[in-house]
């Protein structure tokens, strides 16, 4: 990888550095405190990788459950991650051998960083999500090894700090919102979120909202393919 590139990748994570380190951080305490040295939790976040699903497999272990639980939550927690991964099939294409990691690696914080990310001209689209995906995950991988290390020595109390994360979608959402041409895909989103929380509770709202949300996307997607055609040459006429 040139320099370039991983300049370039490193300055888009930096908001996924400074959430993963905090919440990993937690995690990774959470995981000590339920019997679990750093070298587990080296192996766990290594493998695992999954975020909220990682601090629910921390509270499962603690509770002694069975394997069976632990396959049964974690993949209805995570299935989201299907519909993240549907709009990305082609783009991880681009990584080449690193594909199979793209699926694997493909968290929210990750997707949502691909997603505002618009790859100069002069540098490959296909390294540069990779080494997102890759710097995500070692931010993850660093959070949580000190929390493990840390929880050995000191105690925290940790409440709020899980804050972190929503800051850092907040951020992601502005900035997205400030270099897409059309709007139309976030009122969507939001509608269906609103209307999901409603009907399903804030537990529940994900998966149904994803479902909807793609579902209108698809419906709309000449209206939002149009827009962004219309605002283009719009730019272009004002240029």
């Amino acid at each position: 990888m040139d320099k370039s590139t991983l300049k370039y990748a490193f300055n888009r994570t930096l908001p996924v550095l400074f959430g993963y380190i905090f919440l990993g951080f937690a995690c990774g305490l959470l995981l000590y405190n339920a019997g679990y040295n750093f070298i587990w939790v080296f192996f766990i976040s290594l493998f695992v990788y999954a975020g909220s699903g990682e601090m629910l497999l921390a509270s499962l272990l603690a509770a002694r459950a069975s394997f069976g639980t632990i396959a049964a939550l974690t993949l209805l927690l995570n299935s989201r991650h299907m519909f993240y991964g549907l709009s990305f099939i082609e783009r991880f294409k681009k990584a080449g051998k690193f594909y199979p990691y793209m699926i694997f690696s493909l968290t929210d914080e990750t997707y949502s960083m691909l997603c505002a990310t618009r790859t100069p001209k002069h540098l490959s689209d296909g390294k540069v999500i990779t080494l997102i995906a890759v710097l995500d995950h070692l931010y993850w991988l660093l959070g949580c090894i000190m929390g493990a290390l840390m929880g050995q020595i000191l105690s925290f109390n940790f409440k709020g700090v899980d804050f972190a994360m929503t800051a850092l979608f907040v951020v992601i959402f502005v900035e997205q919102w400030k270099s897409f041409k059309t709007h139309i895909p976030v009122y969507i989103g939001i509608i269906c979120s609103v209307i999901s929380i409603l009907i399903f509770g804030a537990n529940n709202f994900i998966l149904p909202s994803l479902i909807s949300t793609v579902g209108l996307l698809m419906l709309f997607r000449n209206a939002v393919d149009n827009a962004k055609q219309t605002k283009s040459e719009a730019i272009e006429i004002c240029h």
